[in-house]
């Protein structure tokens, strides 16, 4: 399947994340976009170190400025738990606006055409790095890396397209 581009219609599909109760959740995705502009990213994998140190980082950093410019939702996938992804999110404590979902079984990361697989390295099947603005559900910018990159799908290439 190709990947997801800009003038598609993003996929729905169900994640799963703790609410602020730490309450179990699932959540579809169109809940979260219809009739709003988000930003929907993903890494590799949750404590690795591009995702933990730059990724993530960027978009807390640069939230403000992205509702700012009128971004209702910031929305961080990886292909985890969700218990996982509660331990990862409790890492950032000054983060009020990204909010972490598990794709546990890659089902989401797959309907987007972004899965990579990492079985040769002993990982199984991850996503892509990258980053998607979304205006009600229709892919406006597809910021998708290859191979290990992070050059385009950052916080900051996310603002120049706003």
């Amino acid at each position: 399947m190709a990947p997801i581009a800009v003038g598609d219609a993003i996929p729905d599909g169900t994640l799963s994340y703790f609410d602020d109760q730490d309450q179990l959740q699932s959540v579809s995705i169109h809940s979260l976009a219809a009739g709003k502009k988000v930003i929907l990213f993903a890494v590799p994998g949750a404590f690795t170190p591009p995702c933990s140190m730059k990724h993530v980082p960027g978009f807390i950093e640069k939230a403000g400025e992205l509702k700012s410019e009128g971004v209702g939702e910031i929305l961080c996938v990886s292909v985890n738990d969700p218990f996982f992804m509660k331990a990862w999110a409790k890492t950032y404590p000054d983060n009020k606006h990204v909010k972490f979902l598990a794709d546990g079984s890659a089902t989401y990361t797959k309907a987007l055409g972004v899965e990579l697989d990492l079985s040769e390295k002993g990982l199984g099947i991850h996503s892509k790095r990258f980053a998607l603005l979304v205006d009600n559900l229709t892919v406006k910018v597809a910021n998708i890396e290859s191979g290990g990159e992070f050059t385009i799908s950052g916080a900051g290439e996310i603002l120049k397209a706003l």
